[in-house]
């Protein structure tokens, strides 16, 4: 597939007919005062007074495919079992949509079915960790309490068989994809800039091998979330973390320190750099795991990147935003990207 296309949606007036049904409040089996749709770069979000439910996208990338209706079922168990270890009371299942034999659409009736959703709890807007943030109201407990929650889930996790060098070799191999799709002419990025911050990656992960190696050996590379921003946390008298990235186990094989640091980065990007510090120091007395700032600050810095490039990717597909706000984050994130590459090397 040409990565420089928008993604292909088939059967546009079955889509319309789908969203047109799900947007309406009759669709839900408990009685909602209003429905509001939510999309994403993925699904939509279909939010009911006390319930949420996502339709995936039949969209096709280089990275998924929910084209079929099968292939889409897959998808939403998967991301039901994988997002029950870390907020189990949310999810509450898989329910499919289906259309009789006069063409009515209806959610877990008789008929054909033609799409599933997931079902989940709506949590409260106001509890969202991307909230708080930015309304500056994030306590020092709560933050305690989250990483508490992320520590025993590490500590449940099994460790990944992986060899020391291909863990240091796929993460070579990440940092250079990140750059040869920054460099592309379609973004006018700096080249020099990236090339630079490639090469204090790089120049990193060989000069520090050993810490690497350490981490595998320890067993500390494991299945984590994948996608752990202050949008997917909820702090409930229980943490939860929602919304993991189910779509490829291959980006959920990560070592904690990189995933703490990816909601650190978030929190610092977002004007809390204290919050991050909150959750680092915590998790390292909760779990005994004490990782190097500088191992901290090279995720970090790599995760940067890989925001950009994302942010970036929507150019090619989203109409939903003007360009300027995709651009306008790239920057950012690659001014955070450089900052903690400095920071690593320091």
């Amino acid at each position: 597939m040409d990565r420089n296309r928008s993604p292909h949606v088939s059967h546009q007036p079955e889509l319309a007919a789908k969203l047109g049904f799900l947007g309406r409040p009759q669709a839900y089996p408990e009685a909602t005062a209003r429905v509001d749709a939510v999309e994403t770069h993925m699904s939509w979000v279909f939010l009911t007074d006390t319930h949420a439910y996502k339709l995936k996208k039949p969209v096709c990338y280089p990275y998924l495919d929910f084209s079929t209706v099968e292939a889409r079922r897959r998808d939403c168990e998967e991301e039901v079992r994988l997002n029950r270890r870390l907020a189990a009371e949310v999810y509450l299942g898989v329910v499919p949509l289906v259309r009789d034999a006069e063409g009515r659409l209806s959610l877990s009736g008789k008929g054909e079915t033609v799409d599933w959703l997931v079902q989940m709890l709506r949590l409260p807007a106001d509890r969202m960790l991307d909230h708080l943030l930015r309304s500056g109201t994030v306590e020092q407990v709560e933050i305690i309490q989250l990483a508490h929650r992320l520590a025993r889930f590490y500590a449940a996790t099994a460790a990944e068989t992986i060899a020391p060098d291909a863990y240091r070799h796929d993460l070579a191999a990440r940092i250079e994809d990140n750059l040869q799709e920054l460099r592309s002419p379609e973004f006018d990025l700096p080249q020099a800039g990236l090339e630079h911050i490639a090469h204090l990656q790089l120049r990193f992960l060989q000069d520090h091998a050993e810490c690497f190696d350490s981490r595998v050996r320890q067993g500390r590379i494991v299945e984590g979330h994948g996608d752990l921003r202050p949008e997917h946390v909820c702090l409930l008298a229980e943490p939860v973390v929602i919304d993991c990235l189910e779509f490829r186990r291959e980006f959920r094989i990560l070592d904690p320190a990189d995933e703490l640091g990816y909601l650190a980065l978030e929190c610092e990007r977002l004007h809390a750099p204290q919050v991050g510090g909150w959750m680092l120091e915590a998790y390292r007395e909760a779990s005994g795991d004490a990782p190097p700032d500088a191992l901290i600050h090279f995720y970090q810095s790599c995760r940067a990147v890989l925001r950009a490039k994302l942010a970036l990717w929507h150019l090619r597909d989203d109409g939903r935003h003007p360009p300027g706000k995709w651009v306008a984050a790239a920057m950012e994130y690659l001014d955070l990207a450089q900052r903690h590459a400095d920071l690593a090397g320091s």
